[in-house]
């Protein structure tokens, strides 16, 4: 019998579609930690970009969700208008979203700078300690383990990780971008800045 958690990701690889698991986007069936042919180089810009980009959401509000860390500390989505936000939807089994994470973690470190706050939000459902781990042993050092613990996200916004949503300082949505990129491409930073 399927433990809540395990019929959870099976639905969100279920929705993802089976084109997709064997593109290697959502592979939580596998069962490892991370999946090894994750690779630490970041994921490469390309027309093909163009394709993972969705703008027809734009206008839609953030959501009124509230995150946890490992610690117990809570962060209400919905609190952080007033600044472009943008959030990265990702897991520890997803390889795409661990090849992005050193392009997220160098944003991080850039956010007077872009003025966007970089939010990435592990869906690694009750495995915080996993989380914690990774972000660690990859020296992600930028990163909070923000988790998002009933997975509400991740079903808002399709079953397919990685998932980046940009959001304006009203909280408004601007784009969704599915699969890996590198987010400190001159392509990607292109984007972002249609928050302002």
């Amino acid at each position: 019998m399927l433990s809540s958690k395990s019929l959870k990701s099976l639905v969100l690889c279920s929705l993802a579609g089976a084109a997709t698991l064997l593109a290697g986007g959502c592979d939580k069936q596998s069962g490892g930690d991370t999946q090894p042919q994750a690779s630490q180089a970041a994921p490469e810009s390309s027309p093909a970009a163009v394709d993972k980009l969705d703008r027809s959401h734009k206008g839609m509000p953030l959501p009124d969700i509230t995150l946890v860390d490992p610690t117990g500390e809570s962060l209400d989505l919905s609190s952080l208008k007033g600044k472009p936000l943008l959030i990265n939807l990702w897991a520890t089994w997803c390889a795409p979203c661990i090849a992005e994470m050193p392009t997220l973690d160098a944003l991080t470190g850039r956010e007077d700078e872009l003025g966007v706050r970089v939010l990435p939000i592990s869906q690694d459902m009750g495995q915080d300690d996993k989380v914690v781990e990774i972000l660690h042993r990859r020296k992600l050092d930028q990163i909070e383990p923000w988790i998002d613990e009933k997975g509400d996200l991740g079903f808002q916004y399709g079953g397919n990780l990685p998932v980046t949503v940009l959001f304006d300082s009203q909280g408004k949505e601007v784009w969704r971008y599915t699969g890996g990129n590198d987010w400190t491409s001159p392509e990607a930073l292109k984007l972002i800045a249609e928050a302002k």
